[in-house]
């Protein structure tokens, strides 16, 4: 319990850290005319100075300036002027990056959009979990059971459902007669590092390396602070010994991100599937003269190797979910991290 106290101690200091020098944007920029022209450069602005991936993703701020002022006008209405600044926050090509109006919110989902869904909620509903009342248990957001052939399986559909440290007792204290485990985070597309952190410390019996993040420091695209280590603290609670196999596709996305990322640094954890999403950038949040906010990424989360995580953590062992498959009602990713558990398939060096 101390143990946990200081681990959530120190996190709570390193986000800190990060937001101190970016607590200045919260302020209302009053001294630029609330006018379509005053909005526009304010929210430029504001991305010019404090987006953390406008180097690493090779942006040429300035030119989509250039691009996107032709298209405001003084007599534009709001809707309209919603569309351009939407259009151009899109080029930042960044799942946390929206603009909020009264009317309406942008979204950029190209990152999931363009790409093969890989999961069948109604495949796995229906087929792997079956009936709430009588085939498998939840657990504070984790539904979880075990497989005929005695594989443990958790399937946890979003980090915005809070997991204490006495759920996580019972689930694994349940599963431990099974030989291996599968959890399921295709399609959560994120919530809260803490319960990220909190889970991934019950499969590791030493302290880990598992990333680094940075902050800005100034306005210049390159200005940021020296990297500051993250590591995973071991639970001193129960633990899972056993391999594990974590399931992924390309909605993994934000707090999934940072979850497969720190499992991918344990030895008996495999990641399968597609790669994540990503969405490694810590959100802040800032706001217009018309009192519209936009949400961005201020702070760069990097993997142990310092290397970037924000495009998505490719898997252990890639795994389409095959057509014919899913017309028999099978899980094509499912049934093969069960025979990997198993030691009755190993992929191809094609696959």
């Amino acid at each position: 319990m101390k143990n946990d106290k200081m681990v959530r101690f120190l996190k709570n200091i390193m986000v800190l850290i990060a937001v101190l020098p970016l607590l200045g944007s919260c302020i209302r920029e009053d001294e630029v005319a609330n006018s379509p022209q005053g909005n526009f450069e304010a929210l430029w602005k504001i991305i010019d100075e404090q987006y953390c991936f406008l180097e690493y993703k090779q942006i040429d701020w300035d030119a989509i300036h250039d691009e996107y002022s032709r298209l405001i006008t003084g007599s534009m209405s709001s809707e309209g002027l919603f569309e351009v600044l939407g259009n151009m926050l899109n080029e930042l090509q960044d799942g946390h990056v929206n603009l909020a109006s009264a009317h309406n919110v942008s979204y950029y989902d190209a990152w999931y959009q363009d790409y093969p869904r890989n999961f069948r909620e109604d495949i796995v509903e229906d087929f792997y979990l079956g009936k709430a009342s009588t085939d498998y248990r939840t657990a504070a957001g984790i539904k979880y059971k075990i497989f005929e052939d005695n594989i443990g399986y958790m399937r946890y559909e979003s980090f915005s459902s809070g997991i204490g440290n006495g759920n996580l007792d019972e689930i694994l204290s349940y599963l431990a007669p099974c030989s291996g485990l599968i959890i399921d985070v295709r399609n959560n597309g994120g919530g809260n590092v803490t319960n990220s952190e909190r889970i991934a410390a019950r499969f590791t019996n030493e302290k880990v390396l598992t990333g680094y993040i940075r902050h800005k420091t100034g306005k210049g695209h390159n200005d940021f602070s020296e990297p500051y280590p993250i590591e995973l603290e071991p639970s001193n609670s129960i633990r899972w010994q056993k391999k594990t196999v974590v399931l992924t596709n390309r909605r993994s996305y934000s707090a999934t991100n940072d979850f497969v990322n720190q499992m991918s640094c344990l030895p008996n954890v495999t990641i399968m599937g597609d790669k994540t999403g990503g969405g490694s950038g810590m959100p802040f949040t800032s706001e217009l003269p018309n009192g519209w906010t936009v949400r961005f990424s201020a702070s760069p989360h990097f993997n142990a190797d310092m290397e970037q995580i924000e495009w998505g953590i490719e898997p252990d062992i890639k795994i389409n979910m095959d057509e014919a498959d899913e017309t028999k009602h099978i899980d094509t990713i499912i049934e093969k991290a069960r025979a990997f558990l198993k030691g009755e398939w190993t992929p191809a060096v094609s696959e």
